[in-house]
């Protein structure tokens, strides 16, 4: 019987730690946060103004659902852990009253996809459920910043009812352009790895806060639907998408595995099982997320894919996104801090290296780092975004796991 990984001695973690806490703030707190604070948090208005070039030339003043929701969580985590100042509450505070003149007044409507400057509906309600769940991860951090219920219960509405949506068999995902391209084929109703992936971390954090029976099912649920019918036995690899009654499909989606979301969503479980202190759930999802890494190797010209459209024809999307380096690189550095893991130690080092070769755009003279490229990462002067949430929280996660080493002298929590 194999035992568990955190039922051994601790070992040590061959990290340079102080370098690593003084590289993390130097992102953070001297590149990222000064950017935006100039160029991107809107004054005026509140909210946030992500459609900027690297030397902060605004293209457009419409703003995302989606990046005010996860915006609001970014300043209210970094109140919350890193920076206990006014001035990034007040930040968050801006959006949260923004956000407040599209709630929808039906409990089951969805937000719009997008806003004018002012806060004003963009357009009509988001077809998708996104929008909606990142407002309500924002407002539940935003809940703890400031000690007021209320914006929790609102974010727990917002859960409940993004479920109900998604219970739907008519929920009809938009999987062209992310998947498998403009001419894919329709897909209603299907379960899909990206919400599992949402629900997942907004119900874990929110649990945290205030535990909660129906969250704590939706989340066990999720958990159980991504480990026990996303994965795909006959390759050993999650399917982005599969059958509203999570049987596993029969044409060319049994095929994709979108390794971003996988590798995304794998360590935000072993996040959950460190919060339950479930040594067995850990060790599951701790080789499923090493598997998923390891496949998604370019092995020629280093770094990760995120898109495997045909996995007999190993046939992968060949351009290079930021998400998926940075969300492996929180997983595997998750991983050394609880085992001490060598793999973990090693994929680390080698993935943090080349994310830092290719991404920032210092070659353009801005603190930015490019979201997109090609396969080589060569840069792209034209970028017009703005990333507000996962290099955000890339940093800022892997931080705080960095000083919690360092107060224990470089010793992993349990050891393999």
């Amino acid at each position: 019987m194999q035992t568990s990984s955190w039922s051994k001695t601790a070992a040590p973690v061959s990290f340079d730690l102080a370098a690593m806490r003084a590289q993390y703030r130097k992102d953070l707190f001297e590149d990222y946060l000064p950017f935006h604070e100039r160029f991107v948090n809107d004054e005026k208005f509140g909210g946030f103004l992500c459609s900027v070039r690297p030397n902060g030339d605004r293209v457009s003043d419409q703003k995302r659902t989606w990046f005010e929701g996860r915006g609001i969580w970014v300043y209210s985590f970094l109140y919350n852990h890193l920076a206990h100042e006014q001035k990034y509450l007040d930040i968050a505070a801006r959006s949260v009253r923004l956000m407040a003149r599209t709630k929808p007044a039906s409990p089951d409507e969805f937000r719009p996809a997008y806003i004018t400057r002012d806060g004003a509906a963009g357009g009509p309600p988001d077809p998708e459920l996104y929008s909606d769940m990142f407002v309500a991860e924002g407002l539940a951090e935003f809940s703890r910043a400031t000690g007021e219920r209320s914006y929790w219960d609102e974010a727990r509405d917002i859960v409940l009812k993004c479920v109900r949506r998604y219970d739907r068999t008519d929920y009809y995902p938009a999987i062209g352009e992310t998947y498998l391209g403009p001419t894919a084929r329709p897909f209603p109703g299907a379960r899909i790895g990206g919400v599992w992936m949402v629900l997942i971390r907004t119900t874990t954090q929110m649990l945290a806060i205030h535990p909660d029976p129906e969250l704590q099912q939706i989340s066990e649920r999720s958990v159980n639907a991504v480990l026990d019918h996303h994965f795909n036995p006959r390759f050993g690899l999650l399917n982005e998408l599969i059958n509203h009654d999570l049987s596993r499909p029969q044409n060319e989606y049994e095929q994709l595995v979108y390794a971003g979301h996988a590798i995304e969503t794998l360590w935000m479980i072993l996040d959950e099982a460190r919060r339950r202190k479930d040594a067995a759930l850990f060790d599951r999802v701790s080789v499923m997320f090493r598997r998923h890494c390891e496949v998604a190797r370019d092995r020629v010209y280093g770094g990760l894919f995120r898109n495997l459209t045909n996995v007999d024809a190993n046939a992968w999307t060949l351009d290079k996104t930021l998400f998926p380096h940075q969300e492996a690189l929180i997983g595997s550095l998750l991983l050394a801090e609880e085992t001490g893991d060598a793999w973990a130690t090693e994929f680390y080092t080698e993935l943090d290296r080349y994310t830092r070769e290719h991404f920032p755009m210092r070659r353009a003279g801005s603190p930015l780092w490019q979201v997109a490229g090609n396969r080589q990462v060569d840069l792209t002067p034209g970028m017009t975004r703005a990333e507000n949430y996962h290099h955000p929280r890339f940093l800022m996660l892997n931080l705080l796991a960095v000083e919690r080493m360092m107060q224990r002298k470089g010793t992993a929590v349990h050891a393999l």
